[in-house]
């Protein structure tokens, strides 16, 4: 980048990039470094999971078009530049069969990218997709609206409310449906590596026995500069073998080598693509 794109650098952005070191060198790894709105506790009316009524319905229809719209603007726009996606016979194989789909989360139109890499094979046109509770209660604007209405599967406090969303769950999944799931939880921008991951993903596998399909979004410095004096980066989304529990297996058993197996696939494709050892922090000195 040259010195006056650099002089241009958000300094709040460059704060953020700077705690993401700091997290990464104390081991926060699923803790947030950008402040999220508060959090709104989600009760069991204020949720539709299955999507039962006709309101819903509705909403979710126009949301899933706007949503479409969108994407295809940030796109033609080259806000975010989708360079190549590898592996789609491996979402092919589980077309209409029930999964838990994985990806690194690193950017806000993540899942974005996600979905267009395998847009024209989604049931429905619909991926599912988990998100935290207080972006479904209370996140601003339209990326609320799309929080609230565009597939989403709040996580909530209230145990009455996550008790509707296990079921939704488990609902989804018999029908055939994929459910993307963040298992390193928090998002850090930009952020290549692959980061320790959370067991709640692979429970839900592995107490529906379903296999885990993991994605890994890889990135690359386009020439295009964006508002925050940074490149954008171009994506390749990576579809990878899925890995199904093993009957021998207890659901505890099964989670934790779910888990594992997933963040290997992550970090051996890291290494491969980078062409780097996966090492965090000063662990290389």
């Amino acid at each position: 980048m040259d010195s006056q794109a650099e002089i241009q650098k958000n300094p709040g952005r460059l704060a953020i990039i700077e705690k993401i070191k700091d997290f990464e060198k104390d081991g926060l790894w699923s803790q947030d470094v950008e402040a999220d709105p508060p959090t709104i506790p989600l009760l069991p009316e204020m949720v539709d999971y299955l999507n039962e009524k006709l309101s819903s319905r509705l909403w979710m229809k126009f949301a899933n078009i706007l949503a479409r719209h969108h994407i295809n603007s940030l796109l033609r726009k080259k806000i975010m530049i989708l360079k190549e996606v590898r592996g789609l016979e491996n979402y092919i194989e589980l077309k209409r069969k029930g999964a838990i789909i994985t990806c690194n989360h690193f950017n806000a139109m993540d899942n974005f990218a996600v979905y267009k890499a395998i847009e024209k094979h989604v049931y429905h046109r619909e991926l599912l997709k988990v998100c935290r509770e207080g972006n479904f209660t209370n996140f601003p604007g339209f990326y609320g609206f799309l929080f609230k209405h565009c597939n989403t599967l709040p996580l909530s406090s209230v145990p009455s409310t996550m008790k509707n969303f296990m079921h939704a769950v488990k609902t989804y999944l018999a029908q055939g449906r994929q459910i993307l799931i963040y298992p390193e939880q928090a998002m850090w921008w930009n952020y290549r590596k692959p980061r320790p991951l959370t067991s709640g993903a692979f429970k839900m596998a592995s107490e529906n026995n379903v296999p885990v399909l993991p994605f890994f979004i890889t990135m690359e410095d386009s020439d295009i500069v964006d508002s925050d004096g940074f490149f954008v980066q171009e994506y390749t989304v990576h579809i990878l073998k899925p890995v199904y529990p093993k009957a021998e297996l207890s659901v505890r058993q099964n989670a934790e080598y779910l888990k594992n197996e997933n963040y290997l696939a992550w970090k051996n494709l890291y290494e491969e693509v980078y062409g780097i050892p996966l090492v965090y922090s000063d662990e290389a000195q």
